[in-house]
């Protein structure tokens, strides 16, 4: 019998530069919100406590140690696989198992890549419950990049395959909050024109 011989996956890794085309809305889930919700669970009531607006929008944001943005890229993840909806013969199946989105660790133990912008408080009206409204108060980065950075396994995408799924997904898709795929029209992006994508060996 003969031996069977395997090789070993090849794989690139792409540097991809992105700049935002709307502005980004971001919304961490606090730690409050997860007490809120545990409680709630378990049957207690939770203590009602004052709004405090500034307090709010600070534990909305994705942070590094150096305090640094950040927003995880399990959404840029998201958004690339979700871009295949736009192409026929592309399964999001077959991407996910093909595209890997490669982040530096951030305060909460989440992937993030790194947003470069300046951030505004935005304040906005949410329904809540049964016909309720509540504010909310969250980061806005209306001018935003980063760069993401890409593994893909070349027997299954071409490099500009890869590049046209990013621009798909940050058009069509988005990021954040109020995004195109849940019906909004805020964090979208695209592949930075005036930056060059980077090619690791």
């Amino acid at each position: 019998m003969a031996d069977i011989e395997i090789d070993k996956i090849a794989a690139e890794t792409l540097r991809v530069p992105i700049v935002g085309t709307s502005p980004l809305i971001v919304h961490r889930f606090s730690e409050k919100a997860r007490r809120t919700m545990l409680d709630a669970m378990q049957g207690r009531k939770s203590p009602k406590e004052a709004k405090n607006p500034e307090a709010e929008y600070e534990q909305a944001f994705y942070r590094f140690a150096d305090d640094s943005y950040g927003f995880p890229v399990i959404a840029f993840k998201a958004a690339t696989v979700g871009g295949a909806r736009f192409y026929s013969g592309v399964t999001m199946t077959s991407l996910k198992q093909s595209l890997f989105f490669r982040g530096q660790l951030g305060v909460d133990g989440q992937m993030l890549a790194k947003i470069e912008g300046e951030p505004r408080m935005r304040e906005d009206v949410v329904r809540v419950g049964r016909g309720g409204a509540d504010l909310r108060y969250r980061p806005e980065f209306q001018k935003w990049s980063t760069v993401l950075e890409v593994v893909y396994v070349q027997s299954a995408l071409t490099r500009s395959s890869v590049l046209s799924l990013i621009d798909a997904g940050g058009m069509g898709v988005g990021v954040g909050e109020w995004r195109p795929e849940k019906d909004g029209d805020f964090g979208t992006y695209r592949i930075d024109p005036d930056r060059d994508v980077e090619v690791i060996s």
